[in-house]
């Protein structure tokens, strides 16, 4: 019988030199005599001995695995610390097209373009690039059109621990009318127009409801991490257009966009 004691420190091991989210079934795998309740149980008890001793972090249970994250009250320490760290940016365009494929997944891109009423090439493609969604199979339609769904770098950059997290449609209405932010580790859909396609989108529209567009305007912020990042309309009107051949890019931008940039044009 392995000894309790052990498997913490090993459980602590593994999460600590894991660099994404380390699903239990993976510990498992390494601590052989080990089973998924032992290694639950080690984490709790990893978090009690780290909250008595007055700890800055915790272990977490994130995109189906565990990792070790900063408690809010230090955050901004270790923010200010890795100022030049580099940003993965979300236009309006993104965030729009990146919350509909959450509700709707697994979906179609002329779906998407009939809830969004704008071609949306370019937003797709660009959203493959920084691994927030991939294609999840064809649908049973004709011509058998590729279909779309969210990845865990989606669960991650919201720091979701699973799809099921997501807001409910209705919760979303209330935060509307009473005019109040969505937690900036939930998808920002402050943004009436967006919520109103998503109304649709899930067959929740009400025609007969006053839907008054002078609380939703502005800028729209949305948090990776620590990182906050700010879109306006002008790159969402960039971002729709369809992608440009690679040689183009080159020669225009001279940056191509991955999980890691910042500052670059989408």
């Amino acid at each position: 019988m392995m000894d309790s004691d052990y498997i913490k420190s090993t459980v602590e091991a593994l999460v600590l030199a894991s660099p994404e989210p380390i699903p239990g079934r993976k510990i498992t795998q390494v601590l052989e005599e080990a089973t998924s309740a032992q290694v639950n149980q080690a984490i709790s008890e990893l978090n009690e001995k780290y909250s008595e001793a007055g700890s800055s972090f915790r272990i977490r249970e994130l995109a189906g695995g565990y990792q070790f994250y900063i408690l809010p009250e230090y955050v901004g320490f270790v923010d200010e610390l890795f100022t030049r760290r580099r940003k993965m940016r979300l236009t309006r365009a993104a965030l729009e097209t990146v919350a509909i494929i959450a509700y709707r997944q697994p979906v179609t891109k002329a779906e998407i373009e009939h809830i969004r009423g704008v071609a949306s090439d370019g937003v797709i493609h660009n959203l493959m690039e920084k691994g927030m969604i991939t294609i999840k199979g064809r649908a049973n339609t004709v011509g058998r059109p590729l279909q779309y769904g969210t990845t865990n770098e989606f669960l991650k950059f919201f720091g979701l621990k699973s799809i099921d997290e997501l807001p409910k449609m209705s919760e979303i209405e209330e935060l509307i009318s009473a005019g109040e932010d969505l937690n900036q580790t939930e998808l920002n859909l402050k943004d009436h127009n967006l919520a109103l396609k998503l109304n649709i989108a899930d067959g929740t529209y009400d025609p007969d409801k006053n839907y008054d567009d002078d609380d939703f305007s502005g800028e729209e912020t949305v948090e990776e991490g620590n990182s906050a990042v700010t879109v306006t309309d002008d790159e969402a009107t960039r971002e729709d257009a369809p992608p440009e051949d690679d040689e183009k890019k080159k020669e225009t931008s001279g940056v191509i966009v991955d999980m890691g940039s910042t500052g670059s044009s989408d």
